[in-house]
């Protein structure tokens, strides 16, 4: 399945833009594992490295890492750079 298709998903669907080097993306790890964990089936969680993906980096106009991106219905609800913790992630899904 394609990006494109992947983030046409009826529920919400959490796209974290990443770099294997930066340090602020890797504290988002256990982080997205709690918020998956807590809400399951209700929300993909879809990781991108920006490195190896720079077409849909290009496409979204992602210029720092992490950028957290949330789709619903192909269309961008919403979006932050830096680490956001779960509970913040879970409100915002909330109401997507």
């Amino acid at each position: 399945m394609s990006f494109s298709e992947i983030i046409q998903s009826d529920k919400p669907v959490l796209v974290d833009f990443y770099a294997t080097w930066c340090g602020p993306c890797k504290m988002m790890t256990p982080i997205l594992h709690e918020l998956k964990t807590a809400l399951g089936d209700k929300v993909t969680i879809l990781k991108i490295d920006v490195d190896k993906n720079t077409a849909v980096v290009g496409q979204f106009g992602v210029q720092s890492v992490p950028t957290l991106i949330i789709f619903k219905q192909g269309q961008v609800k919403w979006r932050q750079s830096g680490v956001v913790q779960a509970k913040e992630l879970q409100q915002v899904l909330g109401r997507v």
